[in-house]
């Protein structure tokens, strides 16, 4: 039976000393370290991690994961229950040095039935509660800010990642000849933020199109919260965030839906995005929930606009 530690950070200027106090006072024996690259965020689902994903090829029945703080492993609810759904189906134990789950075994079973143990469920299902209630919260609080922002007359959003400075460069580039993708290369940003710098010098621009198609209706589809937790770890294009960002939370027992308004091309675009839900590496909750919103998304009906 293998002891393999987990450790991340999440930007080039953290480090794991922290991590590694935490982890020597542990004790543990013959460590087997899997630590991600620096910078690794933990909006990605963690079964999407490379460090993670390889842990747990790696991993054995009776196996122990270790961890030095509960969020080094996850920060979504969604991720929570989905690691340990997927621990507990291989008999892999995880064990919490630190913090408010220190030295428990959150994926203890009963040894008559083999399930969780009720007491585990119960505090999982707890903080899954809490972290719903913050983010509904953070949500609420962000939008009555825009508001009032909106009402001294700023106007929200994010700023630009294609800075002033860059844009003249950007669009000469792209009037030269230079592909989209190369351009984001060179500019370290991503390639939706150079389309939108070069929005307006791009074939498909329509403000002088005088025979413009009817717009397309808004559609408010419910997303399995597998693939909202997904999505949002994903880099998507402007449409695709706010559509995104307007989305309700609707509690479905212990998990949640995101109820997403957003016109039929937006919705195919994000079902495209989560296409590796539906890949054989995916648990088997992930790809339930990514067919749920597919058939949803599919009822809208395949005419492009």
């Amino acid at each position: 039976m293998a002891n393999l530690v987990y450790k991340r950070v999440s930007t080039d200027q953290q480090s794991t000393d922290r991590q590694n106090l935490v982890l020597d006072e542990a004790g543990i024996e013959g460590p087997v370290v899997f630590e991600e690259a620096p910078g690794t965020s933990s909006r990605l689902h963690p079964l999407q991690r490379p460090k993670f994903s390889e842990l747990h090829t790696y991993a054995r029945p009776g196996d122990t994961v270790h961890i030095s703080e509960m969020f080094r492993l996850v920060r979504g609810t969604g991720h929570i229950l989905d690691v340990l759904d997927v621990l507990h189906r291989d008999q892999v134990a995880l064990r919490i040095h630190d913090g408010a789950f220190s030295a428990m075994d959150l994926t203890a079973r009963h040894p008559r039935t083999g399930e969780l143990l009720s007491t585990v469920k119960f505090m999982v299902q707890t903080l899954a509660a809490a972290g719903e209630l913050q983010r509904d919260l953070q949500r609420e609080l962000t939008y009555d800010g825009l508001r009032a922002a909106e009402a001294k007359g700023n106007k929200g959003g994010r700023r630009p990642a294609v800075t002033a400075a860059k844009a003249a460069a950007v669009r000469a580039g792209y009037l030269g000849g230079q592909s989209i993708a190369g351009l984001a290369r060179d500019h370290h940003v991503s390639r939706g933020a150079i389309r939108t710098a070069v929005a307006d010098l791009m074939p498909e621009h329509t403000d002088d199109r005088q025979d413009t198609p009817a717009p397309e209706i808004a559609v408010a589809l419910d997303m399995p919260g597998k693939v909202a937790d997904f999505l949002r770890a994903a880099e998507l294009e402007p449409a695709e965030q706010d559509a995104l960002d307007q989305g309700v939370t609707v509690r479905r027992g212990q998990g949640y839906t995101l109820r997403v308004p957003a016109v039929p091309s937006v919705h195919r675009q994000l079902l495209d995005r989560c296409q590796p839900l539906d890949a054989p590496s995916a648990i088997p909750a992930q790809r339930k929930a990514r067919r749920e919103y597919a058939n949803r998304v599919n009822a809208l009906g395949t005419e492009t606009p």
